[in-house]
Formats: C-alpha cells, structure tokens, sequence
C-alpha cells in the first residue's frame, strides 16, 4: 500500500506537456529530399570557399613582408617580396644561412595615401604551420610558466626537448624553435633623408593568449627562472632577452612571440608585425614616390 502511495507521488501531472502528447512535426526523409538538401547545401559551402581563397589571395603574402591598411571605405595593400632568391635582389646575401644579422633595404612607393589605422604583416608561402606533429611539438605547461615543466620538458617537444649537453630547453618545441626572427623598419624619404616611420607593437596578439594562455613564472628578475636551461637552438637571444625594456612585453608573454605560436591554418599565411597608429602617421601613410 505504501509503494503504491510513493508511485503515486511521483507521478507526473497528467498534462500535454509532462506527458509528452504536445503536437509535433517528424520531417520523413527520402531521397528526394535528401539529395537536393546534400546538394543545395553544397554549393553553397563551395561558394563560401571559393569566396576566402579568391579574399585570402587578394594579399600580397609572398615570401616576404606586406602593408596593408583599412579604412572605413576601401582597403589598400602593398607587398615586397624579400626571399632574395636571384642574385642581382638586394636581400640575396641575406638568403645565405651563415649570414649573421644580414641587413638588406628595399624601396618602394606610394601613389595616394593610404589611410589608418595601418597594419604591417609579414607573410610566408608553402610553411605548413597546420602540419599535426609540428602542432603538437609544445609544452602548455611550460608555456604557462610551470617551473616544475622547465626541468622536465614534456615529450611532445622532442627532438627540441634537450639540447645536446641535456640541458632542458625553454620554450621546448619546434614550434618556438622556428620562431619568425626578422625585424623590420619603415622609412619614409624626404627631400633625400630618412624619416622613421613609428611603429606601435601592442596589441597584436590575441587577448586570451597574452592574459590567459601564456603566462611567465613568478621570478624576479625573470632571468633567474631560466638557470639551468638553454634557449631553442634557432634563437638568438633566450626568451626572458626578447624586450627585456618591458616586463610586459617579455618572454612568454612578449606579442612577437605569441603571433607565431598562434598558428595558421594554412600553408601560405600572413602575421601582423606591428600597427602604424603614432605621430604623423596617425592617419596613415602619406603618398610618396622615390626620385631617379
């Protein structure tokens, strides 16, 4: 008596809702429906596509660095192909692997103003940053200054895991170990002399990598977190050197190095270097053109 009491306690109001009698529509699928629906939503996909890569490709990305510039009402792009794969370019020296700090200038110019804000990208074709090993090839609790991992390096870094002392490597990975190294400078020629174009750096970063993702130990001075361990084999300078002018803008969390950690999608791709947003040039780059 008293289970049956309990059942009926519990019970769910008799209702259309509770009881599930609501009025409801089942679609029946058939080919005839399916197929076209398969189809139609096809092309569509394919015109989205098609639509990105003819966009994607619109930007000069070749190899080398590119300007580009938005503005309320059109957009202006201007790109420089720096490889240096012919010797009679400029920045052929350069394309040597011994060369050391090998500096080359390219000049180009304006024909009408190209209005701010400006960003400035460099890009590189046939780099396979989406390969799965090379994605993988990092340590996120390294990255977000575990000290316990600087020791110990997770096994997803090798074979930059170590060095060949088997000091432990930081940041480990090749990811980091690949790090894009150029640095750029932008003149503008007036009446024969060279007036520097400022550069803005902050903010090119994505917000939950540079507050969130990536974090630097709790060392100060920073340097002394990295005793013991050497910098990846391809740099120049270790990670707590990167801007050591700002705590900032320093190791893990330094913009350069996060752009490049956040990796492309595609094989040819650009990266933002850095904002032109100061000075005279707050509204954008003024047009000029180089004497003969």
């Amino acid at each position: 008596m008293v289970k049956e009491e309990q059942e009926l306690a519990n019970r769910p109001d008799n209702t259309a809702f509770t009881q599930q009698r609501l009025p409801a529509w089942q679609p029946m699928l058939s080919a005839g429906i399916v197929i076209p629906g398969f189809v139609i939503i096809g092309l569509a996909f394919i015109g989205i596509g098609v639509a990105l890569f003819v966009t994607s490709h619109s930007y000069p990305s070749v190899g080398g660095m590119s300007v580009t510039t938005v503005s309320h009402t059109h957009t202006h792009q201007s790109g420089l192909d720096y490889t240096g794969v012919e010797n009679t370019e400029p920045c052929y020296r350069c394309s040597d692997p011994s060369s050391k700090n090998c500096v080359c200038t390219l000049e180009f110019s304006i024909d009408s103003l190209f209005e701010g804000p400006v960003f400035f990208y460099y890009g590189l074709t046939n780099y396979f940053q989406n390969y799965r090993k090379y994605g993988a090839s990092r340590d996120d609790n390294q990255l977000s200054g575990d000290l316990d991992y600087f020791k110990s390096p997770g096994n997803d870094c090798a074979p930059y895991q170590y060095n060949s002392n088997n000091k432990p490597i930081v940041p480990c990975g090749a990811i980091a170990n690949s790090m894009f190294n150029d640095t750029f400078k932008l003149y503008q020629i007036i009446r024969g002399s060279k007036k520097l174009v400022p550069f803005d750096g902050k903010g090119i970063a994505w917000w939950t990598d540079y507050n969130i993702k990536y974090r630097n130990p709790s060392v100060t001075p920073l340097k002394n977190a990295f005793n013991d361990t050497v910098k990846p084999l391809f740099w120049s300078k270790p990670a707590y050197e990167l801007d050591p002018t700002d705590p900032a803008n320093n190791g893990f969390i330094n913009q350069d190095f996060l752009v490049w950690m956040r990796r492309a999608a595609l094989p040819d791709f650009r990266k933002l270097y850095r904002r032109i947003t100061e000075g005279d040039y707050a509204k954008g780059l003024p047009g000029w053109k180089l004497l003969p």
